[in-house]
């Protein structure tokens, strides 16, 4: 059973960084596609960044340049750095992963993608 745990949420004021942790146990972050998201009130699901088992990463536009993923394969764990962060950047974020072999390698900024989710951490930003 695939389970995902976030930390590293909390208050930061804007232009502030943070760090998130997902740890993750029954899937390998090394060999299958990874991803965080997020979820402010009211709004949709956003993809923020994914890394596929090859180390290809993408990001989404607004996060480009501050925020960068990445994993610990001793650990099985995947970050989130999260730098010069903005009150838009306030919501819940999930880390996400999907084992299925239609998404190995394309790894999309897409909620359908994954079928893996964590509770969930909480980022408030502000100004």
């Amino acid at each position: 059973q695939v389970q995902l745990v976030e930390s590293g949420g909390g208050s930061v004021q804007s232009g502030g960084s943070l760090r998130l942790s997902c740890a993750a146990s029954g899937l390998s972050v090394s060999q299958n596609c990874i991803a965080w998201f997020r979820q402010a009130p009211g709004k949709e699901r956003e993809a923020l960044a994914t890394r596929n088992r090859y180390g290809i990463i993408k990001y989404t536009d607004s996060v480009k340049g501050r925020f960068a993923i990445s994993r610990d394969t001793a650990k099985n764990t995947l970050d989130l750095q999260m730098n010069s962060l903005k009150p838009e950047d306030s919501a819940m974020y999930y880390c996400a992963a999907t084992s299925s072999p239609l998404f190995a390698n394309s790894c999309p900024l897409s909620r359908a993608a994954f079928a893996n989710w964590g509770q969930g951490t909480q980022v408030t930003v502000s100004s």
